[in-house]
């Protein structure tokens, strides 16, 4: 397994497929590299390079009582950029990986980044605030914790239900994606899971935000039963110097998974080119 070891020692696992202009994708809360499996098999196929790692305390990544939080998380990233010499990369996070290539980019500039895409991305902050009206109260994301530590295997597999959207009239459940979500939720350790709840419900990333100036893409759903799109994308879109806001109905906080196609056809588009402000 190809890993580097971050400032604290920690081991960071990490895949490096094929060759040309880099994708580096950052995965949601509590999943690993492999969520990405979708994007990287068909951005690799079409002559990039593409990487992922699991977030410390995630998937074959070392398990740390400490350090699971966001400053800590770009750090970690940046580190990985350091040691393949990362140049004219694309950053894309999902969820709370959004908001790791967030503060990636406000915490270590863009000098070798030249793109990024946000996908049901936490930022700017999903902590419900005087300053934040639209944000959920942090009795949503105790008891998140909660369920979390009375039994873990069974909270994962009852959250894949809203996360993808099988919880609405008329879906077409996935078992597979579900057991694979579940999978990769238990390889990861129990205390960096649950103190990544706080890291991506209470960090406000909005400074993150206004420093970064290369393009983005911010892709969200109105449907979106995890990350709710009022307190995001739209949010996240008017903070950046130079964002394109794509808003798809009727898909899932999951997207990624469920409708590969469609998200890697418009995360194609921006790749290749200006996206323009549009709605799916």
């Amino acid at each position: 397994m190809a890993t580097i070891t971050a400032k604290d020692g920690t081991q960071i696992y990490y895949k490096d497929w094929g060759k040309g202009q880099p994708i580096v994708f950052s995965h949601g809360w509590p999943l690993t590299a492999d969520d990405w499996d979708g994007q990287m098999l068909y951005f690799g196929q079409l002559g990039y390079r593409v990487i992922a790692h699991d977030r410390r305390g995630h998937g074959r990544s070392g398990q740390t009582w400490e350090g699971n939080e966001m400053d800590t998380y770009a750090d970690d990233l940046a580190g990985l950029f350091e040691h393949l010499d990362l140049k004219d990369a694309i950053m894309v996070g999902h969820s709370t990986g959004g908001g790791e290539v967030a503060r990636y980019l406000g915490r270590h500039g863009s000098k070798r980044v030249s793109k990024a895409a946000l996908i049901s991305a936490v930022p700017p902050l999903m902590l419900k605030t005087e300053k934040n009206p639209e944000g959920a109260p942090k009795s949503v994301f105790d008891d998140l914790r909660a369920q979390l530590a009375a039994n873990r295997p069974q909270f994962y597999k009852d959250i894949t239900l809203p996360f993808y959207g099988y919880n609405r009239p008329g879906a077409k459940i996935s078992e597979g994606i579900r057991e694979h979500w579940w999978l990769q939720g238990m390889v990861g350790g129990m205390k960096a899971h649950y103190d990544c709840i706080k890291a991506f419900s209470e960090t406000d990333f909005t400074e993150d935000l206004k420093k970064i100036e290369i393009p983005v893409l911010v892709m969200h759903s109105e449907d979106d039963q995890i990350v709710p799109f009022a307190a995001a994308g739209p949010k996240s879109a008017k903070i950046l110097k130079n964002a394109t806001l794509k808003v798809y109905k009727g898909l899932p906080h999951g997207m990624p998974t469920t409708n590969a196609e469609q998200i890697n056809a418009d995360l194609l588009t921006f790749f290749k080119g200006a996206a323009t402000t549009a709605s799916a």
